[in-house]
């Protein structure tokens, strides 16, 4: 049998973990400056906790789970002649792997609310699956390191979440956009253009605008029966200007009759001046109106975050989900939240050579294997050096030097140690640096306190 990966899946090396490692240190550290306490929750859910809440195109990607046992034998012959996919699925699958991890933390919420305290501030860092066509930063399984506020309304989390984005990506050294928009901007945009029982339609072709351009947007509302006349209402929104809080004005003018609208425009103009006032520069900040971030659940803000030099989907994103809970019968708990694309974060900072030394986990010391006597003494310093702290390891046969040499240089070690009879009869150790070539000769006292 040849070995072979599941399509949209990775394994990863040495160096890869110990890179992913360095993001989510930096990811949970601050998490936890801005006061959101870790949560896990297991890799599947029950598949009609998943089912309803990403979409239409969302609920397609759901990964779903075989029931075990023979699941086969209960399938209605009927359904099975016919083709009724639904209730094929509910006959053979009631589990699933989780799309993301915004519903099951709604879902604890919803099981929990009793015992938390509100605003609930959680972070998250797992990895999600997706049956999606795998391409550059798109894999099936891949991490989402998220953090939530539930429980409160205040549009302050929203300037706190972006503070947050621009703190972790600063701190990570990669340039950043925000794009901004909110879900009830894009409620008014329905109703000034007579299309509110078309608004997810609407939504989700918009929020291909990146991917499909101007036309093939316009081609998707006209296939989802928009009329013409409605599109040609909302022509102004691919000739925006770079000045939000201009367009935020052009908006105002245009939802004159529109409640929602008008609320969407005063809560991202609260959150746009609020954070300019925190001393963000407005370069970093976009109002982007034709974002919509196609997922159902959103009620208000929406956030997507871009890399300005590394042409790539976006790296993050979020927003507010006021009814989220709802449909597990927990009602009046507002939430938001975003996610960080720990994957596509971490092919950022490799295309921009971003990572540090640090960030790669290497061997500092590599004892040469001199045969029985010089392997005790050699296992004496070893563990010294441990219980300080420092990487070492003993090379475990006798063999040849240029092949223990060998050794060290693939791993990347950067110390070749040498406690042979001369070194144990002195008290003395040899070490050769392999990164300048140096070699040197210490007491055991001098090399254990380098």
């Amino acid at each position: 049998m040849k070995p072979s990966l599941a399509k949209g899946t990775r394994d990863f090396t040495a160096q890869e973990v110990s890179r992913r490692k360095y993001i989510i240190n930096i990811l949970q550290n601050n998490f936890e400056l801005f006061g959101f306490q870790p949560l896990e929750t297991p890799s599947f859910e029950n598949l009609s906790t998943l089912t309803g809440k990403y979409g239409e195109e969302g609920d397609r990607l759901i990964f779903k789970i075989l029931n075990s046992g023979e699941y086969a034998s209960k399938v209605n012959q009927e359904d099975w002649d016919n083709k009724n996919h639904q209730k094929l699925i509910s006959q053979i699958s009631d589990k699933a792997l989780r799309y993301d991890l915004t519903v099951p933390f709604a879902r604890f919420v919803a099981m929990n609310h009793g015992k938390l305290t509100f605003p609930y501030k959680r972070y998250q860092i797992q990895p999600v699956w997706r049956a999606d066509r795998p391409q550059k930063g798109r894999f099936r399984e891949f991490y989402q390191c998220d953090a939530d506020v539930v429980g409160s309304e205040s549009l302050l989390q929203e300037v706190d979440l972006v503070q947050l984005y621009l703190k972790s990506f600063s701190d990570l050294k990669i340039p950043v956009t925000i794009h901004m928009n909110n879900r009830k901007i894009l409620s008014g945009l329905a109703e000034y253009a007579g299309i509110t029982d078309k608004l997810i339609e609407f939504t989700v072709a918009l929020d291909k605008l990146d991917k499909i351009g101007k036309e093939g947007v316009v081609k998707e509302l006209l296939e989802r029966e928009i009329s013409q006349e409605s599109i040609d209402k909302l022509e102004f929104l691919f000739n925006q200007s770079d000045d939000a809080l201009e367009n935020l004005l052009q908006l105002k003018e245009k939802f004159a009759d529109s409640e929602i609208g008008l609320k969407g425009v005063e809560e991202l103009e609260f959150v746009l001046t609020q954070s300019l006032n925190l001393g963000v520069d407005m370069q970093n900040l976009v109002f982007n109106i034709t974002l919509a971030r196609g997922l159902d659940y959103y009620t208000g803000a929406i956030f997507e975050v871009k890399a300005d030099e590394v042409a790539m989907g976006s790296i993050g994103g979020g927003g507010r989900y006021d009814n989220l809970t709802e449909v597990f019968g927990v009602k009046n708990i507002p939430g938001i939240g975003i996610s960080f694309g720990l994957d596509r974060v971490y092919l950022v900072m490799e295309e921009l050579n971003l990572f540090p030394e640090e960030a790669t986990t290497q061997v500092e010391y590599l004892f040469a294997n001199f045969g029985v006597e010089g392997t005790v003494e050699a296992l004496k310093l070893i563990m010294q050096l441990r219980q300080k702290g420092i990487s070492a390891e003993l090379y475990p046969e006798n063999a040849k030097l240029n092949k223990q040499f060998t050794y060290a240089e693939k791993k990347g070690i950067k110390n070749l140690v040498f406690v042979g009879e001369e070194e144990i009869k002195n008290g003395t150790v040899t070490f050769k640096d392999l990164t300048i070539g140096e070699q040197k000769t210490l007491s055991l006292e001098e090399f254990l306190n380098l």
